[in-house]
């Protein structure tokens, strides 16, 4: 255990910010799991629907620091194709 007074503190930001960046993560994989749902479903609209709350969420993670911005692109390129392929 830390016990300079610095070092108590960065435990503590430590914790507030694994806490924050758990939840963070958590909501945009919970995103991703509802839009591939929908997806194995085959409904269009909803997907639809779906899809663009998912690119919020992506977009949220981006500004927070959970994903690089290339990989959140990336992931919205693969699930827009998806999107569209459905009938």
């Amino acid at each position: 255990m830390a016990n300079h007074f610095s070092a108590l503190k960065r435990a503590r930001q430590t914790e507030t910010r694994t806490a924050r960046n758990r939840a963070n993560t958590s909501r945009l994989r919970g995103s991703l799991r509802e839009l591939r749902e929908s997806l194995a479903k085959g409904n269009k609209t909803e997907a639809e629907q779906v899809y663009r709350k998912t690119v919020s969420a992506l977009d949220k993670a981006i500004q927070k620091g959970v994903l690089h911005e290339n990989t959140a692109s990336r992931y919205k390129s693969r699930l827009s194709a998806r999107v569209k392929a459905l009938k």
